[in-house]
């Protein structure tokens, strides 16, 4: 029954794949009016209005440009000219260290609040004001501050990052069952050994759940923050093609930032179907 499933949904994904492709093709291919203009202005503007063709790229342009990409992922011809390897690579990096980061903050702050009802009343107002913020709010103040644009997106992804994380994870350890919880405590075991052996295994997979919201969160915040500070990244690379006018740099890179956010997803849902079990 599963895997019979599984094909049919295939199945349908591939049909509306070529049904969109199909389209984006036919209506690319369509022409419209010409305009008369100077020669100066008309190599400005291209072929769109000169000779009546869509300005948007098709998807046979599309796949020839992506495949020039992949033969040479990291070449670098200077600061404003590398490959869509290098450039995703500095994405990559500054989302994982200010993830690494916001789960070593977030993950022991979320056992202790919801251990602890005192904490959690407690600091509740400050992380309800906090966290709706946008993140790219921070970045102004992060570049005044930390004087380096690369640490400054970093510290914006950790600010991004840590939201879900605390509240997935407080709310996970509040609401372990409470006859776990006294059963360990008639067998004496400790609160630290109590936090590692009882508390942890049930509260994970709603601890996997924020970190796999986060991770989302993260990687949509990156392209924000580099198109913002520039120099490197994913985000910059998109902002810079269409600085340079080109729509089909601009379409690839949003396919790989798709790709590659769908697979940080893919490997967090991963990890939280591990710990999850049936009760």
């Amino acid at each position: 029954m599963t895997s019979s499933l599984r094909l049919r949904a295939a199945l349908v994904s591939i049909s509306l794949l070529v049904a969109f492709l199909g389209v984006w093709h036919l209506a690319t291919r369509s022409t419209g009016t010409t305009t008369t203009m100077s020669p100066e202005y008309a190599k400005l503007m291209g072929l769109t209005a000169t000779q009546g063709k869509s300005a948007m790229p098709g998807p046979l342009d599309v796949g020839a440009k992506l495949w020039e990409h992949l033969k040479r992922p990291f070449y670098d011809n200077g600061p404003n000219d590398k490959g869509l390897g290098i450039q995703l690579a500095y994405s990559i990096a500054r989302v994982g260290t200010g993830y690494l980061l916001a789960v070593l903050v977030a993950i022991p702050l979320g056992f202790l609040i919801g251990m602890s009802p005192l904490l959690s009343k407690a600091l509740d107002p400050f992380i309800q004001v906090l966290k709706p913020i946008s993140p790219l709010a921070w970045m102004p103040l992060a570049l005044y501050t930390i004087k380096d644009s690369s640490i400054s997106a970093i510290f914006v992804i950790f600010i991004c990052s840590i939201w879900p994380m605390l509240l997935n994870t407080v709310f996970g350890v509040a609401g372990v069952r409470k006859e776990w919880i006294h059963v360990a405590r008639t067998l004496e075991v400790g609160t630290v050994r109590r936090a590692f052996t009882v508390i942890l295994p049930a509260a994970a997979p709603t601890i996997l759940t924020g970190m796999r919201i986060s991770i989302g969160i993260a990687w949509l915040v990156i392209v924000a923050a580099e198109m913002l500070v520039g120099g490197t990244g994913i985000g910059y690379f998109v902002w810079n093609e269409w600085n340079n006018l080109s729509i089909t740099n601009v379409i690839i890179a949003i396919l790989l930032i798709g790709i590659i956010g769908m697979l940080l997803d893919q490997i967090l849902a991963r990890f939280t179907r591990m710990v999850t079990f049936p009760e």
